[in-house]
């Protein structure tokens, strides 16, 4: 309850001030791109872009390092996003999945 002779603005938290903690693809360390993805649905990858699995399963082609095949490392951008796995599209930067990997992997 606010009373009217205390000061509202008083009680107010300067978000302004607060430090900048969005994720942005650019500034990210991309840890989704050393994920093991798992291709469940057509969404139109690029066949050079395709491995088979052990079991007769597709996934997306990694890097010797593990990183993602289709990640530009200069921009840290998708080269395919338009056509991106599903797991890719539901991955959303900045939700929790995002976060838990990002804080394994700093």
């Amino acid at each position: 309850m606010i009373l009217d002779d205390e000061p509202f603005n008083d009680k107010r938290i300067n978000v302004t001030a607060l430090p900048e903690t969005e994720v942005t693809c650019k500034s990210c360390d991309a840890c989704c791109c050393r994920l093991e993805v798992l291709l469940i649905t057509d969404t139109g990858v690029p066949g050079r872009f395709i491995e088979t699995d052990q079991w007769g399963g597709q996934r997306m082609a990694r890097l010797d390092d593990g990183w993602c095949a289709a990640l530009d490392r200069n921009t840290m951008m998708c080269t395919i996003y338009e056509n991106r796995p599903l797991i890719c599209r539901e991955f959303e930067m900045g939700e929790y999945e995002c976060l838990v990997e990002r804080k394994a992997n700093l």
